[in-house]
C-alpha cells in the first residue's frame, strides 16, 4: 500500500486499498522475462549445462517470498512504519495466491521463440530440395520508373533472406549492376516475411515482396513502380574451351588436380589445385555459391581462386553488399573489384581472367608486378590491374612458377567447366574483340 503524505494508524475495521491493479500490472510486465528464461533454461538443460546457477536466487526460494521480490511488492516502495502490521496482513492474504498465479502461468504460458537450432544456423544447401521458405523471394527484380520517352530510367532491386524470415535489400537507381545501375546510389531496405508477403522498409522507400514482384511505395506509402523477379546468367556461361585449351574440369575425370573431390553429380569441390603450374594464361571456370542465409560475412559461402597460390581472386555470397576487397571479386585485402557482379546464391556464376606474371631478372629481383584481368559473370570488375604484392595469405612472390589453388574455406562451394588457355588472345574468342576494344588484351 502506498502512503502518500502523512501517516496514519491503521485501525480494526480499516478497508485496505484493492492492490490487485498494482499486482497484475506487474505480473504481467515480469511473467514475459520469465518465461525468456524459462526457455533459455530449457534449451541449456537440452544441451546438459547446469542451469542452478543461472536463475535468480528467489526461484529457489519459498514461493510468497519469490512472488514478492520478483514482483517488487515489498522492497522497491515506501511503507509507513505504523502500517506495516496492516499491510503484512493483507500481504499474507495475497501471497499464496500471487505464488500459484506465477508458477501456473509459467507452465501454462506458450513457449517463445527459440533460438534456431545449431543445425539451422550450419544451413548450406547446394541445391533447391534443401532450401527453405524465403529462398523464394531472395533474388533481383527489375523494372521501370514513372516517365515518359528517355526521361523513364530503370530501377532494380536485390532481396537478401537473412534466415528466419528476416531480409535485407537494397534498391538500385538506374537498374542492376552491370545492367544499368548508376554504381552510386543505393537505398538500403529491411523486413521481415509475414504469410507470404515480405515486407520491406526504409525512411525514404518501402516495398512489399510476393508472388515474383516488387511493389515500390515512397515515404507516403503511395505506389512508385511495380518490379518483376528476373534471372539473369552471365554472358560467358557453358563458354566452349578454345583452341589448344587445357581442358582442366568437364565432370569427366580430375587428372589435372591433386586431392580431388566430386559430388555425386559430377561437380568439382573446393580444396584442390591444379597438377600444373602456371604462368601467362588465360582461365575460365565457373562456380556456385550454396545459399547460408544464417551466415555472415566471410562465412558465407567462402572460397577463392588463388593464382600461382599467390593471388587470390575471392570467391563468397556478396550477393547484394557493396563490394569490398574480401567480398566476391575482390583481390583480397588489395582491391575491390569495380563492380559487384555476385549472383544470388545457388546461381551459375563464371570468372573469365586473364593473367600475366611478374617478371624477375636473373639475380631474381623482380622488374614488372604481375597484372590480370577478371570477367564476372561476363563484366570487367579488373581491368589490367596491377598486382605489387601476394594478396592475403598467398606464397610469397617469386620467379617460379605455381600451380593455381581452389581454397576450401569449409563451404560447399563447387565448380565445373573449367579449362585453361596459354594464349590470351585467344582463349575465347566471341570475347576476343570485345576485350581488344576496351584494351584488356595486347596483340602478340
Amino acid at each position: 500500500m502506498v502512503v502518500v503524505g502523512r501517516c496514519r494508524t491503521a485501525k480494526r475495521g480499516d478497508r485496505l486499498r484493492n492492490e490487485w491493479p498494482t499486482i497484475l500490472a506487474l505480473f504481467n510486465a515480469r511473467v514475459l522475462d520469465a518465461a525468456v528464461l524459462l526457455n533459455q533454461t530449457r534449451r541449456e538443460m537440452a544441451q546438459g549445462v547446469v542451469v542452478s546457477s543461472l536463475w535468480p536466487m528467489n526461484y529457489h526460494e519459498a514461493p510468497a517470498k519469490a512472488a514478492d521480490e520478483w514482483f517488487g511488492l515489498l522492497s522497491s516502495r515506501p511503507r509507513c512504519s505504523k502500517n506495516v502490521e496492516a499491510h503484512e496482513r493483507m500481504m499474507l492474504r495475497t501471497k499464496p495466491v500471487l505464488a500459484v498465479a506465477l508458477f501456473s502461468m509459467l507452465l501454462w504460458t506458450p513457449a517463445l521463440p527459440a533460438a534456431p537450432p545449431e543445425e539451422k544456423h550450419k544451413l548450406a544447401a547446394t541445391s533447391l530440395v534443401d532450401v527453405d521458405a524465403d529462398f523464394a523471394f531472395q533474388g533481383e527484380y527489375l523494372g521501370r520508373m514513372p516517365g515518359r520517352g528517355f526521361r523513364r530510367s530503370s530501377l532494380g532491386l536485390q532481396v537478401i533472406a537473412m534466415g528466419d524470415g528476416a531480409f535485407t535489400a537494397v534498391l538500385l537507381t538506374g537498374g542492376l549492376p552491370g545492367a544499368g545501375w548508376d554504381r552510386t546510389t543505393r537505398h538500403a531496405l529491411a523486413g521481415n516475411r509475414k504469410e507470404g508477403v515480405v515486407t520491406l522498409a526504409s525512411t525514404q522507400w518501402s516495398a512489399s515482396v510476393h508472388d515474383g514482384h516488387a511493389t515500390i511505395h515512397d515515404s507516403g506509402g503511395g505506389v512508385v513502380t511495380v518490379l518483376n523477379k528476373i534471372h539473369r546468367v552471365s554472358t560467358t556461361l557453358g563458354a566452349r574451351p578454345a583452341a589448344g585449351a587445357t581442358v582442366l574440369f568437364d565432370g569427366t575425370g580430375v587428372e589435372h588436380w591433386q586431392d580431388a573431390k566430386v559430388t555425386e553429380d559430377g561437380l568439382l569441390m573446393a580444396g584442390v589445385m591444379t597438377q600444373m603450374p602456371v604462368q601467362d594464361f588465360y582461365l575460365h571456370l565457373e562456380f556456385r555459391t550454396p545459399y547460408m542465409p544464417y551466415a555472415r560475412g566471410q562465412a558465407r559461402a567462402n572460397s577463392g581462386v588463388y593464382i600461382q597460390r599467390r593471388y587470390e581472386v575471392q570467391i563468397l555470397d556478396s550477393f547484394g553488399l557493396k563490394g569490398v576487397h574480401n567480398e566476391c571479386g575482390g583481390l583480397y585485402r588489395q582491391q575491390e573489384p569495380d563492380v559487384n557482379m555476385c549472383l544470388p546464391p545457388l546461381s551459375w556464376q563464371t570468372y573469365d581472367i586473364q593473367f600475366t606474371a611478374a617478371q624477375w631478372n636473373a639475380a631474381g629481383e623482380k622488374t614488372a608486378n604481375a597484372r590480370l584481368t577478371v570477367l564476372h559473370n561476363g563484366e570487367p570488375i579488373h581491368r589490367n590491374r596491377e598486382l605489387s604484392n601476394k594478396t592475403g595469405a598467398g606464397k610469397p612472390e617469386g620467379p617460379e612458377p605455381l600451380p593455381i589453388y581452389l581454397q576450401d574455406h569449409g563451404n560447399p562451394v563447387q565448380f565445373r567447366n573449367i579449362w585453361l588457355s596459354v594464349d590470351p588472345v585467344m582463349a575465347l574468342p566471341s570475347q576476343r574483340c570485345r576485350l581488344l576494344r576496351w584494351g584488356l588484351l595486347r596483340r602478340r
